[in-house]
């Protein structure tokens, strides 16, 4: 009996025509190595499984390749790999510095694979760091890791860096598919992309996979058999759910979520998928979308279907309603039902008419964030207002419009009483006599009746509404630029001014910014522009972003709203400035020449 291979090993690329998924990088390496424009340190980083150990062993073997050899011919001997996970000192990179010195024996280039390198330790990367810029003629450094960001600065300046990319679901699925043809395996296609979904990327990961659901199906590879032994929730589950869903079955809904649990499945498994489900419905939709869906043909005919039945506004707040599940399941105390709400949420969405409409949706659902727009608050109907009526029989009163001031007809005597005063306008049953008085006075004069308002919240709909249109009639006020003060000032007075203002400012902590507004002095031109120079952009950039308080002050002090500050910048000037030891020094001995005697006779550093 043969000793069983793994697929991972048994179909491992020998070329780099055989690798999947990384064409560019491949590409590319095939190119340097033709044209023997080949850098003497590589890095290979990027997720696992993804073909970067693969494609340095090819790299490898292709580098001291020249056409005469024989198929079972090997480089191995010229092919040096470590692991720096276990290789990680200082005493490992010397032994490795060592080796490097000696010139290979038979070939051109000896090259060293380096695999997890960001393992290596400070010292031992500060070690390797002179060897790796300037490596003999005949070493190449072939560097791999999945941790680039663990790798110091100076180590990734001397490499040319290659990022290998996630393998996608399309690309794994066909070589799934031709390992399966090699091997006489039938396997579906849907169970194949859900092989390469599971994967995440990864092809060593699909291809471990690969070989598990093959030990439990044998040769005849099914979808039911993978989701079965990945555990896994079938797709036909979440098309029954959406089904229910739309059909308003909250009976039925639950029962299937019970069914779910009873198969070992728990219930953040069920939600989350279930609003991946809901994204790939969405995605087919539009046909240009389609390509986003990771199904096989069969799938995509049966997602299809589906989102016919329903519409965008739907998937949006199921999506809304599922993700918020998703993210409150991990601290809730009673998860089942936690589940069990939101599948009655999601199947009550658009039971009630009036949530099909955005607007109501917006004012009545809460677990769905929406910013209204601006035209919908002019469009809203306002409430009717409430009127205070005394009732003396089972009628019930009529609203009476807001806009309506005046009463033109006489009130009967068993309908309102008009109310003067707050402390009167309690409902109270009225009597025989009063009625008559005030039908006769309301038939000779009209009567005005203010009506009493409701004090509404703040959060409610009709102070947001009150808000707005508040808002809306506000009236912009404009400046007339002819009343503001226009006084002449002489430049003394600006910069006495100026200074004053420094001192204010350099008293109440803002150091940096009375540092930079000393600099220069300001200069007065035409049209009452103030003029500075400074020696940086920074420094410009600083006082722009402060300016507004230095020009409130001078306007008020001088009387005049028509100043202008104009900064202009002259690095020419940054000469003037001595920012080190050695500039001031320097400075120093231009005003004072003996200052270089006193430093040598005493021995004095600066």
């Amino acid at each position: 009996m043969e000793p069983f291979i793994v697929s991972a090993r048994k179909y491992r690329p020998q070329t780099f025509k055989d690798v999947v998924g990384q064409q560019a990088i491949t590409n590319t390496l095939q190119n340097a190595i033709d044209q023997n424009h080949l850098a003497q340190a590589l890095l290979f980083c990027g997720p696992r499984g993804v073909g970067k150990t693969t494609c340095a062993r090819i790299l490898a073997k292709q580098i001291n390749s020249d056409g005469t050899e024989q198929k079972d011919e090997d480089f191995a001997f010229n092919i040096f790999e470590l692991d720096a996970a276990s290789n990680n000192s200082v005493d490992d990179i010397r032994n490795l510095i060592d080796q490097v010195r000696i010139p290979p024996q038979v070939g051109k280039y000896k090259v060293y694979i380096i695999d997890e390198v960001h393992m290596l330790s400070q010292s031992a990367f500060n070690a390797f760091l002179k060897t790796l810029e300037e490596p003999p003629k005949h070493a190449i450094f072939i560097l791999a890791t999945t941790e680039k960001h663990k790798i110091i600065p100076t180590i990734l300046s001397r490499c040319q860096i290659f990022d290998f990319k996630r393998i996608t679901v399309k690309d794994a699925a066909e070589y799934l598919k031709y390992i399966a043809e090699n091997q006489g395996i039938n396997a579906e296609e849907d169970a194949l992309h859900i092989i390469a979904q599971k994967a995440d990327g990864a092809m060593r990961d699909a291809l471990s996979i690969f070989d598990r659901v093959v030990s439990f199906s044998g040769a005849e590879l099914t979808r039911k058999a993978v989701t079965e032994n990945l555990n896994v929730l079938d797709y036909d589950t979440y098309f029954e759910a959406t089904d229910l869903i739309l059909e308003h079955n909250i009976p039925n809904l639950l029962l299937l979520f019970n069914k779910t649990l009873a198969l070992g499945f728990d219930g953040h498994h069920f939600i989350s998928g279930l609003a991946s489900h809901f994204r790939d419905l969405m995605v087919c939709q539009h046909p240009d979308t389609i390509t986003l869906l990771e199904v096989g043909e069969a799938a995509q005919q049966l997602y299809r279907d589906q989102s016919k039945k329903t519409s965008t506004s739907f998937l949006l707040s199921g999506l809304d309603i599922a993700n918020d599940c998703d993210l409150k399941y991990k601290t809730s105390k009673n998860q089942r039902l936690l589940v069990e709400l939101t599948l009655m949420k999601l199947a009550s969405i658009d039971f009630d008419g009036e949530k099909k409409n955005p607007e109501s949706v917006a004012l009545h659902n809460k677990t769905i964030d929406f910013i209204a727009p601006s035209a919908f608050y002019k469009q809203l109907p306002k409430p009717p207002q409430k009127n205070l009526v005394a009732e003396t029989t089972n009628q019930t009163p009529t609203p009476i419009d807001k806009k309506s001031a005046e009463i033109s007809k006489p009130v009967s005597t068993t309908t309102i009483e008009p109310s003067v005063d707050k402390a009167k306008s309690e409902e109270t049953p009225l009597t025989a006599e009063k009625p008559k008085k005030i039908t006769e006075e309301l038939a000779q004069n009209k009567i005005k009746i203010n009506l009493p308002h409701k004090r509404v919240s703040g959060l409610s709909i009709s102070s947001l509404n009150a808000k707005k249109q508040h808002e809306l009639n506000k009236i912009e006020v404009v400046i007339d630029e002819d009343n503001l003060p226009k006084d002449s000032f002489t430049e003394e007075e600006l910069r006495k001014h100026w200074a004053e203002f420094v001192e204010s400012i350099d008293q109440k902590g803002q150091k940096i910014l009375a540092s930079n507004l000393n600099t220069d002095i300001p200069k007065l031109k035409e049209d009452f522009k103030i003029h500075i120079e400074l020696p940086n952009g920074t420094m410009k950039k600083e006082i722009e972003r402060e300016q507004f308080e230095l020009m409130e002050y001078l306007r008020a002090k001088l009387n005049n709203h028509f100043i202008q500050l104009i900064i202009s910048v002259n690095e020419a000037t940054a000469k003037k400035f001595a920012f080190t030891p050695e500039e001031k020094y320097e400075k120093l001995r231009e005003k004072n020449p003996v200052i270089d005697l006193l430093r040598t006779e005493f021995d004095l550093d600066l």
